[in-house]
């Protein structure tokens, strides 16, 4: 028990002494200005936009399968 103790004390503090060792400064790496931010976030509100209509034709399409299924299970039933 003890062994394993240790075992998983030793691999705790190696994961998080690995953990910073990883990690990128953003002021180095992003040094773009305001107009390039403002401009990818026009590109996600974009996307955004786009994907709303999307999603309402996803929504009625499955709510028409549903719909379309329960007639055809009480048209069968009516058959019988």
């Amino acid at each position: 028990m003890k062994k394993f103790r240790s075992l998983v004390l030793g691999l705790s503090m190696t994961a998080l002494m690995a953990g910073p060792a990883f990690a990128v400064d953003t002021t180095k790496t992003y040094s773009s200005g305001i107009l390039v931010g403002a401009f990818l976030a026009f590109c996600a509100l974009i996307v955004v936009v786009q994907l709303m209509p999307t999603l309402i034709v996803l929504a009625s399409f499955i709510k028409g399968l549903v719909k379309g299924t329960n007639k055809q299970e009480a048209h069968q039933s009516s058959k019988r």
